[in-house]
């Protein structure tokens, strides 16, 4: 992203000047203390043009909000900063900048992106491949699955359970480890963590309930997860007890868990719940009566209620899909997502979409 910035700036700035840290390349290690790096910055000021600070890794210099938190004060950089992900989260960053930052965060290919970059024309087919391949486009350039998973697996490892391990200093990785298949195992499944602590120690893994909840908010701090809570629609309030987890990309599961008995609906329900966070909307996971509806999406004063399914082919499973939906009596759109492979259509006022149309547009 920060390339490609690099390259807007370049063809739209008339009068720019450029100064960029790499924190992954060896030129730059002698700024990894944050003198350093603001004396360099300093030294590569032009007052005559307009000044962009690009730092890639900033978490690796030590000390780096004191430079940060400087060039700000004197107003006189436009300044874009990435970071790992366990590394900058958003609550170390309104305690390191006190509110002087805007957040940009950089979800996997959509669908629509996935299109795009392929330059597909026929949507189903490349639906199919995508639901195999995921949104992590660095495994765009690998030719075999087992490539493609192989990268998948080590950007997990690498750039989520490593950092992990080092900024919370936790000290048996396996117990990560199990917890986070036990998640992957487990997307759009209602749990707790006790539920997850019981079935661990059961299985020879020794952790605590409240070991558990803090692994958990690590994975999800670091975009590795996303925590969907319940919401009661009738009571109109959000319920504390069993939440659910969808992957950042479903192809992590895939790389991890392998693609033997792949559950279709869940795969799915995953991709919608990641499409309606990349399209800025708040998800819960609705509870009318004794039912469930997948996702209540929120955004402003829109509210959607959604439900996903991978196959409505025949009127018994249609009925079962819709009937949480006709249940509730408010006026917000009910839509159900499903891989029909038709056009959009209407049933007793629900709009049907088939989901690789959905994403697409």
């Amino acid at each position: 992203m920060l390339e490609n910035f690099k390259d807007y700036i370049k063809l739209n700035i008339k009068d720019y000047n450029i100064i960029e840290i790499n924190f992954n390349l060896p030129k730059y290690e002698n700024l990894k203390e944050y003198h350093k790096l603001y004396e360099y910055i300093s030294e590569n000021y032009n007052e005559n043009k307009q000044n962009f600070v690009l730092i890639d890794e900033v978490q690796m210099c030590e000390g780096f909000e004191k430079t940060i938190n400087g060039i700000h004060a004197e107003e006189k950089y436009d300044i874009y900063i990435t970071g790992s992900n366990a590394f900058l989260l958003s609550s170390d960053l309104a305690t390191l900048f006190t509110g002087r930052t805007f957040e940009i965060e950089i979800f996997p290919f959509s669908f629509k992106e996935y299109l795009k970059y392929y330059n597909y024309t026929d949507v189903q087919e490349a639906f199919n491949k995508y639901v195999k391949e995921g949104g992590m486009s660095g495994s765009y350039v690998y030719k075999t699955p087992e490539e493609k998973y192989k990268y998948i697996s080590e950007v997990l490892n690498t750039l989520i359970v490593r950092d992990i391990k080092y900024k919370y200093d936790v000290q048996n990785i396996n117990v990560l480890n199990n917890l986070n298949n036990y998640l992957m195992d487990n997307i759009s499944n209602l749990t707790s963590s006790n539920n997850i602590t019981n079935y661990l120690n059961s299985n020879n893994v020794k952790i605590t309930d409240k070991t558990v909840k803090n692994y958990i908010d690590y994975l999800c701090n670091a975009f590795a997860f996303y925590k969907v809570k319940r919401y009661d629609i009738k009571g109109k309030m959000y319920l504390s007890t069993q939440d659910k987890y969808y992957l950042a990309d479903y192809s992590f599961r895939y790389a991890i868990l392998g693609t033997n008995n792949i559950d279709y609906g869940r795969t799915y329900e995953n991709i919608v719940a990641i499409e309606l966070l990349r399209r800025g909307y708040e998800i819960y996971v609705g509870k009318m009566y004794q039912k469930e509806i997948d996702f209540v999406a929120t955004k402003r004063n829109e509210k959607i209620y959604i439900q996903v399914s991978d196959n409505i082919s025949d009127d018994a499973m249609l009925k079962r899909e819709v009937t949480p939906l006709l249940q509730i009596k408010d006026a917000y759109p009910k839509i159900l997502i499903a891989r029909t492979k038709h056009e959009n259509y209407q049933y007793e006022g629900i709009q049907i979409y088939d989901i690789a149309n959905w994403l697409s547009h």
